[in-house]
């Protein structure tokens, strides 16, 4: 049985566009993870930009959507995920959806609640977990562990940009399905450079 390609939407067009001409950078980097790469992506040049924002919620909420029932909430990891988990709640608005929001802090709160998660959001509701970068999934996976102690059910994980670096593996093994908007394949590096 053969499948024809999916054509990308033009939000995914445009979206792939706008990171490479703002988020790609070629040299030598080393990343979060530890590793050294020949390129480096700055997703926040395109989640901090109103077109790249509108084009982030606008993509993810396109494929909650797309996979089932809306989860109850977005969110992930401080800072890196504030403007996405913003970007799709604020699309979830606009279509008058009830999509709520939550952040993931790093630290607890020395003082009031001393609670890692922040938002509207309760024990047993459903959350995706939302990143702008995943090479391991380190990020995410310590947001998935925060969230699961506070009680929400986890049940997947969207990043912007899959560095296709080991984070789709390091989630299966947790039973969590990893979606990506775009992947470095996308943006023409092979995942060798990686």
């Amino acid at each position: 049985m053969s499948t024809s390609p999916v054509t990308p939407s033009p939000v995914s067009s445009e979206l792939v566009s706008l990171i490479g001409t703002k988020a790609l950078n070629r040299g030598t980097f080393r990343l979060a993870s530890g590793r050294e790469a020949s390129f480096y992506l700055d997703a926040k040049q395109v989640v901090l930009d109103a077109r790249g924002s509108m084009l982030v919620g606008r993509a993810i909420l396109e494929k909650l959507k797309a996979l089932g029932p809306l989860p109850d909430a977005v969110g992930g990891m401080s800072i890196g995920a504030d403007p996405i988990t913003s970007a799709v709640v604020t699309m979830a608005g606009v279509e008058g959806l009830p999509l709520k929001g939550f952040m993931v802090r790093k630290e607890s709160k020395d003082h009031g609640t001393k609670k890692y998660i922040e938002g509207p959001v309760a024990p047993g509701q459903r959350v995706v977990i939302v990143e702008d970068v995943t090479t391991t999934g380190g990020s995410s996976l310590l947001a998935i562990d925060r969230a699961q102690e506070f009680g929400l059910v986890v049940e997947r994980v969207v990043t912007v940009i899959d560095r296709l670096a080991g984070a789709q593996a390091a989630f299966a093994a947790r039973g969590i399905p990893l979606e990506s908007l775009v992947t470095i394949r996308d943006l023409g590096i092979d995942p060798d450079e990686a």
